[in-house]
């Protein structure tokens, strides 16, 4: 019995930690993982890409269709408000993306605050960077370009309140390096100076008329936003609430 709750708990492990791609440290907090950089971890790697190819394969196709829906409920909620106009949104996204990185990197988010919620700015400094700099730490996370962005999920909320608390979930891929290092001595801690494509799941809030970064999470949380689908009325109905 232990031996199979053993072999089971690897196993899960290993799932894991091949399904949700490494990710990167800086906003979220999570340090990219570097277990497959080695020559092993790469043969671990194809082992597992066979393994887990029929669910890697469905929740593929599961996040393609939850792609398709937040695209159209997007398109028409453009025709109310140019807020959700996915054009106008994707950029405002990038910008966010890089500035907040750009804050991150240096320590303080305070010149980026105004890209982010308040509890979500506070939340990040508080929590990750002000206790990394306590440790003598600095998180470098480079980004050497910004790849796909993909929306997830579309909340709409206070139609006869300029939509204010609405929120999108989107899917942004890029190309960066992330690494924990010691300040003074300048080792490596934690992560991979190495350049990786990587996805995160950044969340936006309508907040004062501006999309706003009230979230950013790790990969494998995509199935949890995508479960959520299920529950969330249809775009038309939320513009009589």
């Amino acid at each position: 019995m232990k031996k199979y709750t053993l072999f089971t708990a690897c196993v899960m492990f290993l799932s894991m930690a091949f399904i949700a791609e490494p990710v990167l440290a800086g906003p979220g907090g999570q340090i990219a993982s570097a277990i497959f950089d080695s020559t092993w971890g790469k043969v671990l790697l194809v082992v597992l890409f066979i393994l887990f190819l029929p669910l890697i394969v469905m929740n593929s196709i599961k996040t393609k269709i939850a792609e398709k829906r937040a695209s159209k409920d997007l398109a028409f909620m453009a025709v109310h408000s140019d807020h959700f106009d996915w054009f106008k949104l994707q950029q405002r996204v990038k910008s966010c993306f890089l500035r907040v990185h750009q804050g991150w990197q240096g320590g303080d988010l305070t010149d980026t605050s105004e890209w982010m919620t308040e509890w979500y700015w506070t939340n990040q400094q508080q929590v990750f960077l002000d206790k990394w700099k306590e440790q003598g730490l600095v998180n470098i996370c480079d980004v050497q370009s910004v790849g796909s962005i993909r929306p997830l999920m579309l909340v709409h909320r206070n139609h006869d309140d300029g939509h204010r608390d609405s929120s999108v979930v989107v899917i942004v891929s890029a190309k960066m390096n992330d690494y924990l290092k010691d300040i003074k001595t300048g080792e490596i801690v934690e992560g991979s100076e190495e350049y990786k494509t990587v996805r995160t799941v950044w969340s936006f809030t309508l907040d004062n008329d501006e999309w706003k970064v009230s979230g950013i999470e790790q990969s494998n949380t995509i199935m949890q936003y995508i479960k959520m689908l299920d529950n969330l009325p249809p775009i038309q109905s939320t513009l009589t609430r």
